[in-house]
């Protein structure tokens, strides 16, 4: 049998009629259910018939079983974001305002290339161990409950006998043969508030005559922006941001209240719990000034917690399949990733694959002209079914 590499190389071409199709065809969070079709049609050509279907929706959990030996999960999600597409690719969205602008069709794609090589080395009696290639909705967005995906997969009990999980997600900041991988929180944990600041209004030409609750807020708004620089430990990583202001409808009417909405993002529970209680802290200096609050918090993601062992399998299965790959230990940032829920509950380690061109400027995620190097698909591949190797015998 080939060498990884040469086998992943050799299922180029299926990686990215895989990858083009389902960005033809992108499905919003919780409504996905041609992407599922097709995965489950790529997996049944495979010879992978042993699936859990409709979990957290349209997911699917397909289950590859050798030896004796331990229960490995490796996941991609398949929703694709709220975004018209502006590129010119032949293979551009044909569904209006939808696009896979954060990579998902590329990590189902990987992932239906790792259960290819996998199941080949099944059939060859090599696969020491039980694979499980989980293709997740609704990484996304929320549903009507404030739940995304992972959530709901782990209660379907589908992934329960898993004992190491990896995930992987493209990186446009680094370039195609580079990898950025981090040990410990590397993504963040999620909470977004509604504040709403309520005094009692009345004529813009008396505002003496009540409680103005613009001129309250005014005060709310230097207290969150100095929840960072003065409540929080400089050593460590939070921050808090107003993104929505909303209230008056007219230039001499003082309205009744002000709604004011924001995120604020973090790496440890210690500093999660912190923001909150400030920011209650904040809001209820209005209640010295005559007026009153509301405060609500829709906890999102868990900060995603790369374990050690598992980040340090990473590392070294690309340095043994690529001997001159670009490897980069810091951390994915500030944003959300639901496979944090995941991590949680299973040791878990996801590591960013560049996906950038040579020689252009970044193609952003979330962005309507998001686009990946295809060359990077095969080397994704290449790392999950060595790491997948590596986890089995430890």
């Amino acid at each position: 049998m080939l060498d990884i590499v040469s086998r992943s190389e050799l299922i180029k071409q299926d990686l990215i009629g895989w990858r083009r199709h389902l960005h033809s065809q992108p499905e919003l969070s919780f409504k996905e259910e041609k992407t599922s079709a097709y995965i489950k049609e790529q997996l049944l050509k495979m010879g992978i018939n042993d699936l859990q279907t409709d979990i957290a929706g349209h997911g699917i959990v397909a289950t590859l079983r050798g030896m004796e030996g331990p229960v490995i999960g490796l996941r991609s999600d398949i929703d694709a974001l709220p975004i018209e597409e502006k590129t010119s690719a032949t293979y551009a969205s044909q569904n209006k305002g939808v696009m896979h602008a954060c990579g998902h069709d590329a990590h189902t794609a990987m992932l239906l290339g790792a259960a290819k090589l996998l199941k080949e080395e099944q059939k060859a009696g090599k696969l020491r161990g039980t694979v499980k290639f989980i293709f997740q909705p609704a990484e996304e967005n929320t549903d009507e409950h404030g739940l995304t995906g992972a959530p709901y997969l782990l209660r379907s009990g589908a992934i329960e006998d898993v004992s190491k999980a990896l995930a992987l997600h493209v990186c446009p900041w680094r370039k195609t043969g580079e990898i950025q991988v981090h040990s410990g929180p590397s993504m963040a944990n999620i909470d977004n508030f509604s504040l709403t600041i309520k005094g009692t209004g009345g004529h813009g030409g008396y505002p003496h005559q009540g409680k103005d609750p613009i001129w309250l807020v005014s005060f709310v708004l230097q207290g969150i922006y100095s929840l960072i620089s003065r409540k929080v430990n400089p050593l460590d990583v939070g921050t808090i941001s107003v993104g929505e202001i909303h209230g008056g409808k007219a230039a001499n009417v003082i309205p009744n209240s002000v709604k004011l909405s924001g995120t604020m993002r973090s790496y440890t529970k210690e500093v999660r719990s912190q923001l909150i209680r400030e920011l209650h802290t904040v809001a209820s200096m209005v209640e010295t000034l005559g007026g009153e609050y509301e405060l609500e918090i829709e906890h999102g993601e868990p900060a995603l917690y790369n374990d050690p062992n598992l980040t340090e399998v990473i590392k070294q299965s690309a340095k043994s399949l690529y001997k001159n790959i670009a490897i980069y230990e810091d951390p994915f940032g500030m944003g959300g990733e639901d496979f944090g829920h995941i991590a949680e509950k299973i040791p878990s380690s996801m590591f960013f694959l560049g996906c950038g061109f040579e020689g252009e400027n970044e193609r952003k995620l979330h962005t309507d002209n998001f686009e990946i190097d295809e060359e990077a698909l095969p080397i994704g591949v290449a790392i999950f079914v060595d790491c997948v190797r590596r986890m089995l015998i430890l």
